[in-house]
């Protein structure tokens, strides 16, 4: 069995930083966490890659390719497409080993991941190889700091959560960036129930924001009541915090159950001398 974290999320969210820190984590709790870049415009990330997809192709080369003609989201589209297309150099690049833990580092176009079927259908080549996968959806804390982009971030986290069905955890990025203020309004978002923080503001709210008070109740209400999403808070400064994110996710994909319990052999029980 191989294990695999699907890292996604808008751009500039934190995703390398993220494949970053768990990779620098498990070499400090002496674990192997490889990290693939799957992002074909990525221009720096500070770890070392498993695999890289610019190494098939690289999205400058799309965008001045005469005959395709694509912007920079179609050309994003394009590559994921081609790497679909030529899924067996990726398989060459992984290998055979057991037990791997792979991180894939993915692009930053929210597109593909909430409605396209091109990141499903690389899941599901992952799950034919013998991947159990966890998909790991990541947000800036920074743009979570209020009710209506909660929400916002809440929707666009389902989105994700609905279009690749498998087993998904909610990171909110960048705790420690904020100040002591910000920090505890976003803890406050986390540990109240969304409905509860549209009655607060109610008094607060705008025309704009009235005239649409219900909808945004009927929308806060389905997520409560159905538990949909949850959100784990990251701070990449605290070792403890961490360790916690990854036993969420370790658990979410059943990592380490199928590995067989060390246990020592005593043979020679007589040279073990027994207390007086």
């Amino acid at each position: 069995m191989r294990y695999a974290q699907f890292v996604m999320g808008p751009a500039g969210c934190g995703k390398s930083t993220y494949c970053s820190t768990m990779a620098k984590h498990g070499q400090v709790s002496r674990r192997d966490i490889q990290v693939v870049n799957l992002d074909p415009a990525a221009e720096y990330f500070d770890y070392d890659v498993m695999a890289d997809i610019r190494d098939l192709i690289h999205l400058d080369d799309v965008l001045e390719d005469e005959n395709t003609r694509f912007g920079p989201n179609g050309g994003l589209v394009y590559c994921m497409e081609y790497l679909m297309a030529n899924i067996e150099w990726l398989r060459e690049q992984l290998g055979e080993a057991e037990d791997d833990y792979i991180l894939f580092d993915c692009p930053g176009q929210i597109e593909l991941y909430t409605h396209m079927t091109v990141m499903k259908d690389f899941i599901e080549t992952l799950e034919n190889w013998n991947f159990r996968v966890c998909g790991i959806f990541v947000i800036d804390t920074m743009f979570m700091v209020d009710t209506s982009k909660f929400i916002s971030g809440s929707l666009a986290a389902l989105s994700v959560m609905v279009n690749l069905t498998i087993p998904h955890v909610n990171v909110l990025s960048k705790m420690d960036l904020l100040n002591k203020k910000t920090r505890k309004t976003v803890l406050r978002f986390l540990a109240t129930d969304i409905k509860n923080l549209i009655s607060d503001e109610e008094e607060e709210t705008g025309k704009w924001e009235k005239k649409h008070q219900q909808l945004s109740k009927a929308i806060a209400s389905m997520s409560d009541d159905f538990d949909l999403v949850r959100f784990v808070p990251l701070d990449i400064s605290d070792e403890e915090c961490i360790e916690d994110l990854l036993l969420v996710i370790d658990n979410s994909i059943q990592y380490g159950e199928d590995q067989d319990v060390k246990t020592k052999d005593f043979d020679d029980v007589d040279s073990y001398s027994m207390p007086e």
